[in-house]
């Protein structure tokens, strides 16, 4: 039986109106195997290779939407993926007469209000706005979500392995203790470099099936290289990308909002003076919403009309900006799992090629840009970050779940965190002593045996704040002559009569109001330099390994442009002097003057641990984590003093990190809610998410070979 004859007659009369004379092969797969059973399927395949309807086709072939109840729960990190892809599943639906509703802060109120009163079809919403849910309106989840037979989770791999990921699968442990039956996950990815990982998110491993469709898009590569001495981008390489780019439709990623605003300004004045379209646009997020929809609709407009739009991770994920004709990475991903999303971007045509153009300006992006690049060749993604114990997530959904039942027993509410799936690690006296702490803080409260939400639970838990995991800054809205052009992070930099880049424009501030947090700004025509506001990431051990690996070969990479491989070939010959044997026990160290660097080659959570383990020892370094180099004044150091790596005994080592939890009180800023853990808890998420001490503690019998003749170990 074909996978066409397996589908409900309804859906069959839906592909011959669209005329599809064939599916593609994970549409084929994913229709066979959903319609045979109700096991959890995660879809892994290349950007626009139809992932949406190999989920949708299947379940609304299977599904009954006659029970009464939402039926069909799609789960997106975006809300503005939620608003292009409510388009593609409603005309999915449309003529099944299935009603399909969008959940979100900016969604339609009537339309949720129909829904609340007359539950059925599918649901479009992120894992924020069902946080809100259970929150808020606790009734109406069960209401909603009692009969739900399918959960399709859209961009699987932006949340696996983060808190989001562990919220959303706390949220769905809670729907399915309130479910009637159970329902199956459907998790759609273009990049997944885990697939257990990907599996145990569904909280039922042994019953998750990856279906993976190796078929790749033919892929044009080239590097090319200009050298950057200052603060701004060098000119020759903005000419080069103008002339790269004014003829075709173009995505350029570089790495950080400011940069994108750097390129679409410049792009623009290099095109006003040679009399070249004016289609070059900034879309990330502190643009303003309006304008970001507009550049998106003008991108997938049928005219035929070239577009450069510099961009962030905005447009890394699935939004349907029509077809790209070449995506342009500017210096080093900070993850090979990006670079790969955002390459997918272009050549989504059917027999198109994808085409990637990447620039470097300093020798070490190009070194790291080349090894993500041959790690994606090799078939390598970065796996994700495995939380086993998200202690700051279960204080969180502690709270959360207590609010929801508008009080709790203690032992009701410890038996709740501990079967949900997301928390299973975590130890019942660790969950009882973590509520116990909440209670001492009086962010809970116990009235006789019921647990409520305290006077300071009530501050945080009633805030629109609450409802996100994630730690988001404080934004001033930017406004010109009453209009709105987007916002911007406020820093002690945002004053009056600075430059800002904001929507490919430069503006001047005129005015900071703190109380509204408005800044008010007019065009700027004075030459001051704009103040950049800029993204980092941590880099992946294996990445850095092949960095080093390149420079110990002598192969010839053919994407390489004249000068990108002459940069590499100046490298190689810098690092010819280390005589390194084995790069897995030895690593380079060079001795000069009044200084010595040691080079680990390592990942960015490796060097931290090291730098920290080094300043234990009394060896005072500093660290460059692009090169994976470390300072360190020679006058104060003998070289045979590095076997005095410091590792500390457990005791000791926790005794050290609460010391530098309070020096350096941002290392866990990334956690929104460790910070009202007991202190414990903080360091061991200090160890789990800031720190390697395993891989740190392969360096104990490093050899560190120099430039001369002693070698240290």
């Amino acid at each position: 039986m074909t996978a066409f004859d397996l589908l409900s007659p309804a859906v069959r009369k839906f592909v011959r109106d669209k005329r599809w004379e064939s599916f593609r092969d994970i549409q084929s797969a994913a229709i066979k195997k959903i319609m045979g059973d109700d096991r959890h399927y995660i879809l892994a395949s290349r950007t626009a290779s139809g992932k949406t309807e190999a989920a949708f086709l299947p379940i609304l072939s299977k599904v009954d939407f006659n029970q009464g109840g939402v039926a069909v729960l799609y789960i997106s990190p975006l809300i503005a993926l939620i608003n292009d892809q409510f388009m593609r599943v409603e005309d999915l639906c449309s003529d099944m007469e299935i009603t399909v509703t969008k959940w979100h802060g900016e969604a339609n109120k009537s339309l949720k209000n129909k829904l609340l009163k007359a539950p059925q079809g599918v649901v479009l919403i992120t894992p924020e706005s069902l946080e809100a849910m259970f929150v808020n309106k606790p009734y109406d989840v069960k209401n909603l979500f009692s009969q739900l037979k399918y959960v399709v989770i859209d961009e699987i791999h932006s949340f696996i392995g983060s808190d989001r990921g562990v919220h959303l699968k706390s949220l769905l442990s809670r729907i399915q203790d309130i479910n009637s039956g159970s329902f199956s996950v459907i998790g759609l990815s273009a990049t997944l470099g885990d697939f257990a990982e990907a599996k145990k998110f569904t909280g039922e491993a042994e019953r998750t099936v990856v279906l993976k469709d190796p078929a790749a898009k033919d892929l044009d590569t080239v590097f090319k290289y200009f050298e950057q001495t200052g603060n701004t981008l060098p000119l020759e390489l903005l000419k080069d990308l103008y002339r790269e780019s004014r003829d075709s439709k173009v995505l350029v990623f570089p790495n950080s909002r400011g940069r994108a605003e750097d390129v679409a300004v410049s792009l623009m004045k290099i095109a006003e003076r040679v009399g070249g379209h004016a289609n070059y646009f900034s879309h990330h997020s502190s643009v303003d919403k309006q304008v970001r929809e507009y550049v998106e609709e003008f991108a997938k407009s049928k005219l035929r009309r070239n577009f450069t739009i510099a961009c962030t991770s905005t447009l890394e994920l699935g939004i349907d900006i029509g077809s790209v004709d070449q995506v342009v990475q500017l210096d080093a991903a900070h993850s090979i799992a990006s670079l790969i999303q955002r390459v997918g971007r272009s050549g989504r045509r059917e027999g198109a090629k994808s085409r990637l153009l990447l620039y470097a300006t300093n020798p070490w992006s190009l070194l790291q840009s080349l090894a993500g690049w041959l790690l994606y060749l090799e078939g390598f993604i970065e796996p994700p970050e495995i939380i086993d114990y998200p202690y700051d997530i279960l204080l969180h959904q502690a709270l959360s779940i207590t609010k929801e039942h508008s009080g709790n027993t203690k032992k009701k509410l410890v038996g709740s965190l501990k079967s949900n799936y997301a928390f299973k690690l975590i130890a019942e006296v660790e969950i009882v002593e973590i509520v116990d702490y909440l209670i001492s803080i009086d962010f809970l409260e116990e009235l006789g045996r019921e647990l409520i939400i305290g006077v300071e639970g009530e501050k945080i838990v009633n805030g629109r704040d609450f409802y996100t995991v994630f730690n988001a800054q404080t934004y001033y809205k930017v406004v010109s002559s009453g209009t709105g052009i987007g916002q911007i992070p406020f820093t002690a930099q945002v004053r009056e009569n600075e430059n800002i880049l904001l929507a490919a424009k430069i503006w001047k501030i005129r005015f900071v109001d703190h109380d509204a947090k408005k800044i008010e700004v007019v065009p700027a025509n004075d030459g001051r330099r704009p103040l950049f506001f800029g993204e980092g990431g941590d880099v992946h051990p294996r990445i850095r390994e092949k960095m080093m690996e390149i420079l110990y070969s002598k192969e010839i990479y053919p994407m390489l442009d004249e000068n990108s491989a002459k940069e590499i070939e100046k490298l190689r010959t810098e690092f010819s002097v280390f005589l390194i044997v084995d790069p897995n026990l030895q690593r380079p160290m060079l001795i000069e003057a009044r200084e010595i660097s040691l080079y680990s080659f390592s990942g960015s959570r490796i060097n931290r641990t090291l730098s920290f383990f080094w300043n234990l020892s009394g060896i005072d370094v500093s660290l460059n984590d692009d090169q994976s180099r470390f300072k360190i004044e020679s006058e104060v150091l003998d070289t045979g003093e590095f076997d005095k790596l410091l590792i500390p005994s457990s005791e000791d080592l926790d005794f050290h990190l609460e010391n530098f939890l309070y020096a350096n009180p941002g290392a866990l800023t990334a956690s929104k809610w460790a910070v009202y853990l007991p202190v414990k808890y903080r360091l061991r998420l200090l160890k789990q998410r800031y720190f390697d001490f395993e891989g740190a503690g392969h360096f104990k019998d490093m050899t560190w070979v120099s430039n001369r003749t002693l070698d240290i170990q």
